[in-house]
């Protein structure tokens, strides 16, 4: 399955009779050796507030707390499999996520956002970068840039990712584009994966982070690589 350009191999797994290890996670998202994907999910029973809960792994086979786009798709395959209505919740490793769906398109709600820090300077090998931060589910650097098409996403996506002031789990890496009041384009540079097509917590944190620096109101409007434009809505 895939959401806006950022796909998944989905497994039931409600009999619990799967269990990979990372190795045969990365040789499943393999795009030239395996099906090819930005990362496995399976659907697992639960005891808790909800029904139903995820594991979810990154292509080289690390756990990932939350994924915006993977949660859209996975509720659509809970839909799909379990013929629940137009609303389903599960539980993630940050908490429950509820989603409501309308056909093909999903809308998800994430869990409040932590930890927002505004103009941070690190070094890297191309100099100093003003960054900006928002853990929306899982942590995301933020760099306002000029032309999002002529970020050095992979060589310095990949720099901050590692960087010390990230450490030790490291973050997903941003570049984003102000394109008009509420319009942004982005590319998001994946810890766990590198660059994909789109990344749902990277462009609600991209939204967000644009929106509290111009002073716009909700929804913003997000162009990502894939081609598809994503919608986010917030309050402050």
């Amino acid at each position: 399955m895939n959401g806006a350009g950022n796909d998944f191999v989905v497994v039931d797994n409600r009999d619990a009779h799967v269990s990979l290890a990372p190795e045969q996670i990365v040789q499943l998202c393999h795009r030239q050796r395996g099906i090819g994907a930005d990362g496995l999910i399976l659907l697992r029973k639960t005891d808790g507030e909800t029904d139903w809960a995820w594991d979810f792994y990154n292509a080289d086979g690390s756990d990932a707390g939350m994924c915006g786009n993977g949660a859209r798709c996975f509720a659509r395959y809970i839909q799909l499999k379990t013929e629940s209505g137009s609303e389903v919740s599960f539980q993630s490793a940050c908490g429950i996520i509820r989603a409501r769906i309308d056909g093909e398109s999903v809308t998800i709600n994430l869990t409040d956002p932590q930890g927002l820090a505004m103009n941070e300077m690190i070094s890297t090998s191309v100099g100093d970068q003003s960054v900006h931060s928002l853990n929306t589910g899982v942590s995301h650097a933020v760099l306002i840039v000029d032309n999002a098409d002529q970020a050095m996403v992979e060589n310095l996506g990949s720099e901050i990712r590692h960087h010390d002031h990230f450490a030790p789990a490291g973050t997903n890496v941003n570049f984003v584009q102000i394109l008009a009041p509420n319009n942004i384009h982005v590319r998001t540079f994946e810890r766990g994966v590198g660059e994909t097509l789109a990344c749902g917590t990277g462009v609600a944190a991209s939204g967000m982070i644009a929106a509290h620096l111009n002073d716009w109101p909700s929804p913003v409007e997000v162009d990502v690589l894939g081609g598809d434009k994503l919608s986010v809505s917030f309050e402050w």
